[in-house]
């Protein structure tokens, strides 16, 4: 971590594009991108497939410190290379800080929510991004309904981890979504605000955080967590709406800045022509950037 970056992460204008499909989601990005399931016969294939479409997008003329400030690397991708250089390392070289998904995906439903699976290996990891160059690092919990005893647990367990992200000097995105389909979203997102200026109020000076959240209801909800000392920066996942939809919420959220992966993504195709493609990712990035500087 830099002070450079750090000082990009909490001024400058743009978003955070996530590249971060894990495993579980990898095959569902390749079909969206137009690659289908019996096109490729192995995980290591696949694994692959997917570090070709993000290669593509990265490299893109598109795909520039103008307008996108971050973006979240899946693990093999932090350790694989673009233009012969890791993928941190090619990143902070065109200006855009890197993150690391560190998260071991979703543990079953109960109380309403999903907590993250234990990290595993925690410690290993951090080290490895360190020596990557990785600035932060990002974990999504899920919130399906209004719970208290399950969204208090969602932030303690997103709030332990940080500490030790931090102890490593690296940033923590920390990501309580709230699903946007929950029939209290509203509700939940009240209480998940209470929660995080809980847990943000007993850092320390020095225990900065990020927030990734669900767009929220009720307009500017989160302008206290903006506002927080604690906060680098509040982001907004897409969370499954499209790009247009999201845009739109997004801007209606002052201090409100994008952290999208399927609505940015979601017009690129394998088919494309180079300069289909730079195309269709310009208009993502253009129209997400002004969403997001509203």
């Amino acid at each position: 971590m830099t002070q450079e970056q750090l000082e990009i992460m909490r001024a400058k204008d743009g978003f955070i594009a996530a590249l971060d499909q894990s495993g579980g989601s990898t095959p569902k990005a390749l079909a969206d991108y137009g690659i289908s399931e019996d096109e490729y016969h192995s995980e290591k294939e696949m694994f692959n497939l997917v570090q070709e479409m993000r290669a593509r997008i990265i490299t893109s003329p598109s795909f520039t410190s103008d307008k996108i400030i971050g973006s979240i690397l899946f693990e093999q991708t932090m350790d694989r290379k673009i233009d012969n250089e890791f993928t941190g390392d090619y990143l902070t070289k065109i200006g855009i800080v890197p993150f690391l998904k560190v998260d071991r995906g979703l543990a079953e439903e109960e109380n309403g929510v999903q907590l993250m699976k234990p990290i595993d290996n925690l410690a290993e990891t951090l080290q490895r991004a360190n020596e990557r160059n990785i600035f932060g690092t990002k974990m999504r919990s899920n919130i399906l309904s209004y719970n208290e005893e399950g969204i208090s647990e969602v932030v303690e367990q997103q709030f332990d981890y940080a500490k030790q992200i931090i102890a490593a000097d690296l940033v923590p995105i920390v990501e309580p979504e709230v699903n946007i389909h929950a029939t209290d979203k509203e509700q939940s997102e009240n209480f998940l605000k209470s929660e995080l200026l809980n847990q943000l109020n007993q850092l320390d000076s020095d225990q900065n955080v990020i927030l990734k959240l669900t767009i929220p209801t009720v307009d500017n909800l989160y302008k206290d967590l903006i506002d927080h000392p604690r906060v680098v920066r509040v982001v907004a996942l897409s969370g499954g709406y499209s790009v247009e939809e999201a845009n739109e919420k997004l801007s209606n959220n002052n201090g409100l800045i994008a952290s999208f992966s399927r609505a940015l993504s979601q017009n690129l195709n394998a088919k494309q022509s180079q300069d289909e493609f730079d195309q269709s990712l310009k208009e993502a990035v253009d129209s997400i950037y002004n969403a997001s500087i509203t």
